[in-house]
């Protein structure tokens, strides 16, 4: 047999099947408004727009705007957000291709929320691919059959308006009333349906700022508003949680039916979650399930609509910054949808932000996510009754007291105080970052130790070799530039070394350390028994007040609310549930090592250390109570003076005036820009800050540079040795244009990023409208 003729032997029956070419399917294209404009979920900067795919005749009910869909795009399938339906396309016919499928049968994006991710993407320069990556939570597809079981209601509808205590609410705003001026305007502005903003300065006590804020919001569902609430943390989440209780608002839980499924009135919604939770919580929303919405930045795209309320809690936090393109701030966004809505913005805060006083002022320049705003500012009668005692036991004060431990980390009247308090209760000490890097000063003069390249701080790592935190370079051979000094110290002790000094001086006592870096973790509460309690900021304990606790502070104090405690901080006793424990507070509360936030880098520096001080001195109890706070150690005496008066609107009034004289945001916009070296300085050229029109600004009549930089950064954390070439020679540049100037800023910066990468030009180029960080 020929080989050329060989065979393969088989047997019978199974022989190979010849199969037949299936003919393609006919798909019918929809009768009315065939073409869908579709926002794919594709990050490149480039290829920011709305592409048009074919609708067939099936999907032509379900494939509506606002809905989930699946294409091809590239040889792949990707999501897509349907932006709109038309009946034509500038791309010819056959070359459009259909949808392959609707992921999500419900709405997702509505008409309203899209117009808010369009003003937002060109508000910082980014796309709306950027911020529905942000604001679309996954699908989880167990989620949508949840909702084909469950009842169908809606928020404002069938179910109708939440039943809110309207006896909690007049005790809420009587509470406002007594605190603060202008509560009239701030009532109307939040029933009303006209935009207002408001900057909002905390009250001191254990949670009062979350009762303020509840107050707000039961206010807005009572009047038919939804709301979007964003926080800094989970803990607050919680504390806000609580407090709605309090006014018979209901977090969105399982409701118990044979069904399966969720009610509620409010929903928490955060990036952390669980996926399915998440998803839930967002669809809650979308579908007007629930019409308030708290969380973490995530809620700032809560798809809410009409005219609402729009707030933010501390605004300056570095948590409200988003860390993916277009790195959007919380505040910002949530101003530019209030003002979108016709709704009502609000930032409370404990410190005021330089931001937020620079909008109470007469020199406002409106911008897209800023623009004039009321003050609300606490009465000197609130400030007196319901703040502690704050004392600033610096050198100077100790002098005059005759203290003889003048230098020691607790002086001995620190000790006194400390231990008079621990009679009754528990203590607070306060202790900076308990973190594995340690900030280095001059052994001799205590001035900030800085590097000889780039001035950037110097910083002890984990191999023990002093560092540039902007450059990266080794401090070999380094001298104080201020006394000479060759010896560094350490600027931070730990919360285990505080305890271990504390044992002596305080024998006998318990003592509770919260950190993120210690074993146990953040403690979320302890009881009022006498201890000892170190922890860093934001990992403070609650404290939860016993029995006899609230027997005795009762017991003085029959005629009315106690000083300091709101009267919705005290609801009946049938209204309180065994998941919302009383409030207890600490005796007195001591801000250790205050020298080192001399030493905190950030443009915010000063803002963010009284945030933290303010946040750990409203858990003391009231002076009326004999509460007290301690200042330990020199510091910058505006921060000092604003923590004991509780006033922090005299330190962003000094910030203001400080960043007015160095041309530093907001009196100015800044962007910054990153990559690699060539890439930066081309885009710098193209946008006109070399030697074109934006070289230079002027600030109050005085010539300033447009450019700052650029000074060279250290590689990401996460690079890779494939990305290694690509981020050397990593640079880093500041643009500053007048205000009035900020949306052409986000655009330029835009069009020459999408032109980079559209070039496939080599090379690292970022950028980012008002950072936080400007170095």
């Amino acid at each position: 047999m020929n080989d050329m003729n060989a065979q393969q032997l088989t047997l019978d029956g199974l022989a190979p099947r010849k199969r037949k070419r299936r003919a393609p399917a006919q798909r019918k294209v929809a009768a009315e408004n065939p073409i869908a404009q579709v926002v794919l979920d594709v990050q490149a900067t480039h290829l920011g727009r709305s592409f048009d795919y074919l609708v067939e005749e099936r999907f032509s009910e379900t494939a509506q705007p606002g809905v989930m869909v699946r294409v091809r795009f590239g040889g792949r399938l990707v999501d897509g957000i349907v932006w709109g339906r038309v009946a034509a396309s500038d791309t010819p016919r056959s070359a459009l291709r259909f949808i392959e499928r609707v992921a999500s049968p419900h709405v997702l994006v509505s008409a309203a929320m899209r117009d808010d991710v369009t003003r937002i993407a060109e508000a910082y320069g980014g796309t709306r691919a950027n911020i529905l990556r942000l604001a679309v939570p996954p699908r989880v597809a167990r989620v949508d059959d949840e909702q084909r079981f469950a009842a169908r209601g809606r928020w404002i509808g069938s179910h109708g308006t939440p039943a809110i205590r309207q006896h909690s609410l007049e005790q809420g705003f009587a509470a406002i009333q007594r605190a603060y001026d202008g509560s009239a305007a701030l009532r109307a502005g939040i029933e009303g349906r006209a935009f207002a903003a408001f900057v909002m300065d905390a009250r001191p006590g254990a949670a009062v700022w979350a009762d303020d804020a509840a107050w707000m919001i039961a206010d807005a569902i009572a009047a038919g508003k939804p709301c979007a609430v964003v926080l800094p943390g989970m803990r607050q989440c919680d504390d806000l949680a609580s407090a709605l209780q309090r006014y018979g608002l209901r977090r969105f839980a399982p409701d118990g039916s044979s069904r399966g499924g969720y009610s509620g009135d409010f929903v928490v919604l955060a990036a952390g979650l669980p996926p399915a939770e998440r998803y839930r919580a967002y669809l809650a929303a979308a579908t007007g399930q629930v019409g308030c919405v708290i969380g973490l930045r995530a809620a700032m795209y809560a798809p809410i609509e009409s005219a609402g309320l729009f707030m933010v809690v501390d605004d300056a936090a570095y948590q409200q910054a988003d860390g993916m393109m277009p790195y959007a701030q919380a505040r910002g966004v949530m101003r530019l949808r209030a003002e979108s809505h016709h709704g009502v913005f609000v930032a409370l805060s404990f410190a005021r932000s330089a931001l937020s006083q620079w909008e109470t002022g007469d020199e406002t320049t409106v911008t897209p996510v800023s623009g004039p705003s009321m003050a609300m500012s606490l009465l000197p009668t609130a400030r007196r009754d319901d703040m502690p005692w704050i004392r600033w036991l610096n050198r100077e004060e100790l002098a005059r007291l005759a203290d003889p431990s003048i230098g020691a980390r607790v002086p001995h009247t620190a000790v006194a105080t400390l231990s008079a308090a621990l009679q009754t209760g528990p203590v607070l000490l306060s202790i900076p970052a308990d973190g594995i890097s340690e900030a280095l000063s001059c052994a001799a003069c205590h001035a900030q130790a800085r590097c000889a390249k780039c001035t950037g701080p110097l910083e002890r790592v984990g191999d023990g070799v002093p560092r540039c935190r902007w450059c990266a370079a080794a401090a070999v051979g380094w001298t104080c530039p201020h006394c000479g000094g060759e010896r560094m110290r350490v600027v931070r002790v730990g919360a285990a070394g505080t305890a271990r000094e504390l044992a002596g001086l305080f024998r006998g006592v318990p003592v509770v350390m919260s950190s993120p870096s210690q074993p146990r973790g953040i403690v979320e509460f302890v009881d009022d028994s006498p201890r000892i309690v170190i922890a860093t900021p934001g990992a403070e304990p609650r404290v939860i007040a016993t029995r006899a606790a609230r027997t005795s502070r009762a017991q003085p104090e029959p005629a009315g609310p106690a000083p300091g405690r709101s009267p919705a901080h005290e609801p009946d006793a049938g209204e309180r549930t065994a998941d919302m424990p009383e409030r207890g507070e600490y005796r007195a509360v001591a801000i250790l090592d205050a020298w080192t936030s001399l030493y905190a880098p950030g443009v915010d520096a000063r803002a963010d250390t009284l945030t933290a001080w303010m946040r750990a001195m409203s858990l003391c109890a009231p002076r009326s109570r004999g509460g007290q706070g301690l200042i330990l150690g020199e510091c910058d005496r505006y921060v000092a003076q604003a923590l004991m008066l509780w006033d922090s609107s005299s330190l962003a009034a000094r910030e203001l005036a400080e960043r007015r004289e160095t041309g530093m945001p907001p009196i100015c916009s800044v962007a910054c820009v990153w990559g690699r070296r060539d890439a930066v300085m081309a885009a710098l050229d193209e946008i006109g800050v070399l030697h074109g029109d934006w070289a230079e600004l002027q600030i109050d009549g005085e010539p300033m540079p447009g450019l700052l930089g650029p000074v060279p950064i250290p590689p990401p954390v996460t690079v890779s040795a494939r990305e290694l070439e690509s981020t050397a020679d990593r640079v880093k540049a500041l643009v500053r244009v007048p205000v009035k100037r900020r949306a052409e800023l986000a655009r330029r910066l835009q069009t020459t990023v999408a032109r980079h990468v559209a070039s496939r030009h080599p090379g690292e180029l970022r950028f980012q409208v008002d950072p936080k960080d400007l170095i």
